[in-house]
């Protein structure tokens, strides 16, 4: 965006005050506001932005195993630019603009813990290639009649869900409901998130939003807003949401679906379609999943970042367990969908859930995809009926075992800069040794008495 074309936008709209932010490595945007002055000046200069938010987790606890930030850099401030081309007006906040940032080192490199920066990085390799990918996000979320008091007064327990019963596409409670689905519509519409779909799931307060594709990197930015957007939005009516994977283990979980396509450097050919093939995919495409299934094991902490997310890998529950791929299979990890159309083929990763952090998530699915590709990989043939007890490759089922794959993979440097795959690693390894000092309520009901 031109900044004289900006500048008539903020005359149009009145604009007194400018928020920014950027997403960290658990897909948290950390933000903050700045006047007016601040931000035309940053145009030519951009501005400081700690350090710090890649040097702590999702509770603002920092870590104690880092290499590239921590107490023994002092924490200083990172180089933030603002991308002119994410302009946004807060519906809920009049006269206000929004802008996501990129983050650069004091050299003026990009920051290389910076989820963003990695995702342009593959964009680019991709755009070497002659492709342009196209994404798009489906998320599944919990709606509850709770708010943050409520939450933390609870301990996150006994919760009261939106609705009642398990209400698959149901009319009757998006009917009953209609002022909140209508809100995030509507909301999301102005912010320039486009929902293709939104329906009730299977489960009391669930609901899947479809969000419209678009290319990789804006469809990264909106499915991470979208998490965020929601949870402003249901605070507005006194509600809560939740991404988790999993929050409750007699209820199904959270998927994160991706899908994805490749298309001609101007657009207007996709590069996966091939209506005389038999499985209506051409040699790109099935060169782009071998490479997706080659990488899933030792990507899977990439793409299941949580502990939460491996209790999603059960059977029954619609999440993969295995390395699979089959033709509008929906128990397979990646679904190939289209048929050959020129406009609809495209491949549906179905290994996330809702607790990714998108532009990491599309950033692996892409390399992989890449690599595949140019390693001119071939895929197995497709899987019919239930892929959970079919041949292939088992998934890691905990994010220990996760990680430890990632550990040992060269290619996860090679595709994505040892130095992000390092601190990821040691960002997860923390996460988990997080987890083995908790004390949980069911060590507590099933020893406490008993041993």
């Amino acid at each position: 965006m031109d900044i004289s074309d900006l500048r008539n936008l903020f005359e149009t709209h009145e604009i007194c005050r400018v928020k920014v932010g950027g997403f960290d490595i658990d897909g948290i945007l950390r933000g903050k506001y700045l006047s007016l002055d601040k931000f035309w000046s940053a145009q030519k200069t951009g501005f400081g932005f700690c350090e710090v938010i890649f040097g702590w987790d999702s509770c603002d606890v920092l870590y104690d195993n880092s290499k590239i930030t921590g107490w023994h850099t002092g924490f200083p401030d990172l180089h933030a630019r603002i991308d002119l081309d994410t302009f946004r007006l807060l519906p809920d906040e009049p006269h206000t603009a929004s802008f996501l940032v990129d983050f650069f080192t004091p050299q003026g490199d990009p920051y290389p813990a910076c989820p963003r920066a990695l995702l342009k990085q593959v964009i680019a390799k991709a755009d070497t290639m002659g492709f342009v990918p196209y994404f798009a996000a489906e998320f599944e979320f919990w709606v509850f009649q709770e708010t943050p008091e409520s939450l933390h007064q609870k301990g996150f327990r006994n919760l009261r869900t939106l609705s009642p019963g398990m209400c698959g596409y149901s009319w009757l409670r998006e009917g009953q409901y209609a002022h909140l689905v209508h809100d995030i519509l509507d909301t999301c519409q102005k912010l320039d998130i486009e929902i293709e779909g939104l329906h009730t799931e299977t489960g009391p307060g669930v609901y899947e939003a479809a969000l419209r594709y678009d290319t990789a990197l804006r469809a990264a930015d909106k499915a991470a807003l979208f998490k965020t957007v929601l949870k402003l939005i249901c605070a507005r009516h006194g509600l809560s949401v939740t991404f988790m994977a999993k929050w409750n283990h007699d209820l199904p979980g959270s998927s994160g679906h991706l899908h994805q396509s490749l298309w001609s450097s101007d657009k207007h050919q996709n590069q996966f379609a091939d209506k005389a093939d038999p499985w209506g995919m051409s040699t790109t495409a099935k060169q782009y999943l071998a490479g997706q299934l080659a990488l899933m094991p030792e990507f899977t902490a990439f793409y299941s970042p949580t502990i939460n997310s491996y209790k999603r890998y059960v059977k029954g529950v619609w999440a993969p367990l295995n390395v699979s791929w089959g033709l509008d299979n929906r128990t397979c990890a990646v679904r190939a969908i289209g048929k050959g159309e020129a406009t609809a083929t495209r491949l549906e990763f179905r290994q996330t859930a809702a607790d990714i952090q998108p532009h990491i998530a599309m950033a692996c699915c892409l390399a992989s995809g890449l690599h595949g590709i140019e390693q001119e990989l071939i895929p197995p043939r497709p899987m019919s009926g239930d892929a959970a007890v079919g041949p292939g490759t088992p998934l890691p089922l905990t994010l220990t075992e996760a990680v430890a794959q990632l550990e040992v993979s060269q290619t996860a440097s090679q595709l994505l800069g040892a130095t992000f795959v390092e601190h990821y690693i040691r960002t997860r390894q923390w996460e988990i040794a997080q987890y083995n000092r908790a004390v949980t309520d069911w060590e507590i009901k099933r020893y406490f008495e008993s041993v």
